[in-house]
């Protein structure tokens, strides 16, 4: 009978294994609360500052269009830029030609040339391949994918 009494009046290991569980429990909840509480605080800012954001890009865009009157010349499109014939060609080897130790991918030399990266794709498979200048290096699986650098 003594072992029953002291049995039940001190923890086993059964209620020490629960009281930690109980705590972890809680632990979780308080990360999944606050981490709520960050998801909503990032919402809330992401609502404030979208509408300022786009009135800046609004304002710069009219800077640039002024400064391009002011200056008497005709205001650059936001856009790409576009290329007549052969001059796709001239840029991404004057591209290449600045940097003749660094292998470029083609959405690189796009964003150089600010114009699309499936431009330049299209531009390499068709021209690119047969070009003397330019080398076509394989990268990534099965040589599937290329880098470019000038010989």
């Amino acid at each position: 009978m003594s072992t029953l009494k002291k049995d039940s009046g001190s923890p086993d290991k059964y209620d020490i294994f629960i009281r930690r569980i109980d705590h972890f429990q809680s632990l979780v909840e308080e990360k999944k609360n606050l981490q709520a509480k960050i998801t909503f605080i990032q919402q809330e800012y992401q609502e404030k500052i979208r509408p300022l954001e786009e009135e800046l890009a609004g304002i710069i865009k009219k800077l640039e269009a002024n400064l391009s009157k002011l200056e008497g010349g005709v205001p650059q499109p936001a856009g790409t830029a576009k290329f007549s014939r052969g001059q796709l060609g001239m840029s991404i080897k004057d591209l290449l030609r600045a940097n003749p130790q660094k292998t470029f991918k083609p959405r690189e030399i796009a964003e150089g040339l600010n114009t699309k990266g499936t431009t330049v794709s299209l531009w390499f498979n068709k021209y690119g391949v047969n070009d003397p200048e330019i080398d076509r290096v394989p990268a990534g699986k099965d040589g599937k994918r290329f880098v470019y650098k000038i010989k």
